[in-house]
């Protein structure tokens, strides 16, 4: 028995399960943990601007999921294919079923209990809209005339649920989603600044800047900051220690252990002796790599020096930047050492288009950057 998908609708702040502003690493964790409902998801993105294309999940046969280019939040949810049975599909609003496979949602219907709205080929009211098109937007059906009988029973085919604007309007579906409740607790940016560390600025109003700095933060300042992380991984890859300066006397016993802060894109490398911060990676979570959904999106800037002591605006380089402009930021006179690392060795059948990664390093801090120059991640030592 095919189970039923029943979804409410909340114009301007979401559809079901789905709520406007959800982090798209969010949206792909529920959506893997309920296989049962939600069984087959298709990704869809611009693969020549993977690291500010807007993302669709496909979540066949009645959902779309539209999320933003650059802080990938759930921009626009539209519901399509009514009437599919597999699976039935049940739509209502606050108490009143309107589309289910015995309840055809037309014209008619939808006025009944939105109201009235100004005249159009679609229904648009603030935070939701009804189209009598299959796929496409703008072109509608040619209405007859005011008040004709064909008009008022037109079939709906397809609903769309997006953020109201200041004023009540549209938003256009390549802008940033409007700050909203479901975005306090995660990091809005992450500033870094290179032999110092990484400050995290939350959306949370109330919320002051958050530390890490290496060589002082500890392992318990990171729990009382940043909560418990989601796993504790303990370093046991030392393939790159045969690269290091230092002695081996000197190693430290105790194993080097990570805080994996998947939720915010961050991993911290934590000293096994010391229990303070010796390595900080952001991540960029870029569709088509190989770390990609591993960990939310950390929207990271590095800073560099400022011009003078009353510069209170640094310049920065972004997340979204080229690695071109980031290296002549970094290192303007020539191009630092590198190495090459593809993260698909041990997967057979895995084929991806950014598989194959260059090490940067400078300085300080190391580059993961993709064969068309997007950087996956930002390691701090």
């Amino acid at each position: 028995m095919i189970a039923t998908l029943d979804v409410d609708i909340r114009p301007g702040h979401g559809l079901g399960l789905f709520e406007l502003g959800s982090s798209l690493w969010n949206v792909l964790d529920l959506l893997r943990s309920l296989p049962h409902i939600f069984p087959q998801v298709d990704i869809k993105y611009d693969v020549d601007s993977s690291v500010i294309t807007p993302v669709v999940l496909h979540i066949r046969p009645h959902l779309d999921l539209l999320f933003s280019g650059h802080h990938q939040r759930l921009h626009t949810i539209c519901v399509r294919r009514l009437r599919d049975p597999h699976p039935p599909l049940i739509v209502h609003y606050k108490d009143t079923i309107m589309s289910s496979q015995e309840e055809v949602l037309r014209r008619l219907g939808v006025s009944r209990t939105f109201g009235p709205t100004y005249p159009g080929d679609d229904l648009h009211y603030p935070g939701v809209w009804f189209s009598f098109e299959e796929d496409r937007i703008g072109e509608g059906i040619k209405a007859s005339g005011p008040g004709h009988t064909e008009d008022r029973m037109q079939e709906v085919k397809r609903i769309i649920v997006s953020q109201k604007g200041p004023e009540g309007d549209e938003r256009d579906a390549l802008e940033e989603v409007l700050e909203c409740p479901i975005m306090h607790d995660d990091i809005a940016r992450a500033i870094v600044k290179v032999h110092r560390g990484v400050t995290l600025y939350q959306h949370l109003p109330s919320a002051g800047p958050i530390q890490i700095q290496l060589g002082v933060t500890t392992a318990q300042d990171l729990t009382c900051d940043l909560g418990p992380p989601l796993r504790t991984h303990y370093k046991e890859d030392d393939r790159m220690s045969i690269h290091s300066t230092t002695r081996e006397t000197e190693e430290e016993e105790e194993a080097d252990y990570f805080y994996n802060y998947f939720q915010h894109g961050i991993d911290v490398l934590i000293s096994g002796h010391t229990h303070v911060c010796k390595k900080i990676i952001l991540h960029t979570n870029i569709p088509g790599t190989p770390l990609f959904q591993r960990y939310k999106r950390c929207l990271w800037q590095i800073e560099g020096q400022p011009e003078d002591d009353e510069d209170d605006t640094p310049p920065r380089m972004k997340f979204y930047d080229r690695f071109e402009s980031i290296n002549h930021f970094l290192s303007p006179r020539e191009m630092p050492p590198s190495m090459v690392l593809d993260r698909t060795d041990d997967e057979e059948n895995l084929i991806l288009p950014n598989s194959t990664t260059r090490l940067m390093g400078y300085d300080g801090i190391i580059l993961e950057v993709t064969e068309s120059g997007h950087v996956v991640s930002v390691m701090l030592f």
